[in-house]
């Protein structure tokens, strides 16, 4: 898809183009859920906007934002078509300050609809249901990144770096799930303990999995609950011993870090929720599973739907 497309410069075709990608089989009332094409009629005349729709089974009017992230938005939507295809087409993001060059809108503006569109790409577990089963793969693994939000400093050690005896306790925690061939899932940890790790792996990978880790502590217990579980020795120089390795969720960081550092720069611990669910998007539907940049830009638009993020509730932090 060219951005020269109609859809990103004429807000009427954005809106039949969103239209026909929420409502394939016609109008939804988002209201009372009626899809009875004779009860729904599209509201004409000059004092109506184009795309009103009313429902007579409740009686109320809506368009095709109501609903959905785009409800209540002042930006038109041939602005939303062009935002969301450039989250989903750009392998590392598209930073706020670009979307706000290219876009033509206020840098706050822009950085609140880079998160409504994140919102839009969070994955839902309860459909998609567990990684791997019978026969698969699933590889875990956990990262740490930035610099905790709550990490207090002595008064002493002001302006100097920080260190710790520890391992990145001063840093942002995630774990990563990945089924080779597949999809990724990550999320943000307060820390990486023996039980957070169980929690996640037990919740979100079929228990009939093989699983392969690092040599790390945290799945030794948790490991022998799935069908075989084995581990390669970084440590010791060793990062694969056949078929047994990580590197799949160690090249899924690989990306995620390139992108955070090389074109987000900066992301505050309450929000790295966000950006993961953005790059989990992308891996999922990546062209080595045969999604394109278009498809990828379909996907996210059908999922806009029953979802709602306003500028208050933006800044929750949330841990797995």
């Amino acid at each position: 898809m060219r951005i020269d497309h109609p859809i990103f410069t004429d807000a009427d075709k954005a809106r039949e183009y969103l239209e026909a990608q929420r409502w394939p089989n016609g109008p939804v009332c988002p209201h009372c859920g009626n899809t009875d094409s004779a009860k729904i009629t599209a509201m004409k005349g000059k004092a109506h906007r184009k795309g009103l729709y009313n429902c007579k089974e409740c009686r109320e009017q809506f368009s095709v934002t109501v609903g959905s992230v785009f409800e209540h938005s002042k930006i038109a939507l041939n602005r939303w078509m062009f935002a969301t295809y450039l989250l989903t087409s750009s392998k590392k993001g598209m930073s706020a300050h670009q979307l706000h060059r290219m876009l033509g809108v206020t840098y706050k503006t822009a950085w609140f609809m880079a998160h409504r569109i994140r919102e839009a790409m969070k994955a839902d577990v309860k459909i998609d249901g567990p990684l791997g089963g019978e026969g698969k793969t699933v590889e875990a693994d956990e990262t740490y990144l930035g610099k905790r939000e709550d990490q207090t400093m002595p008064a002493y050690r002001e302006g100097k770096p920080y260190q710790s005896k520890k391992r990145a306790t001063h840093k942002m925690t995630v774990v990563a799930l990945v089924e080779r061939g597949g999809s990724v899932r990550s999320f943000v940890v307060e820390s990486a303990t023996v039980e957070s790790v169980r929690k996640i792996l037990f919740t979100n990978a079929d228990r009939k999995s093989t699983l392969y880790t690092d040599e790390s502590r945290l799945y030794s217990e948790t490991g022998k609950s799935f069908a075989d579980h084995d581990t390669v020795h970084h440590s010791s120089g060793e990062y694969a011993r056949g078929i047994v390795h990580t590197n799949t969720i160690e090249n899924t960081f690989s990306v995620f870090k390139r992108g955070m550092l090389g074109v987000y720069h900066f992301c505050g611990e309450k929000h790295l929720h966000r950006y993961l669910a953005e790059f989990d998007f992308r891996f999922n539907r990546r062209s080595a599973v045969g999604v394109e940049d278009t498809q990828r830009h379909q996907e996210v638009l059908a999922a806009i739907g029953g979802k709602r993020l306003t500028y208050r509730r933006i800044g929750q932090a949330a841990h797995a």
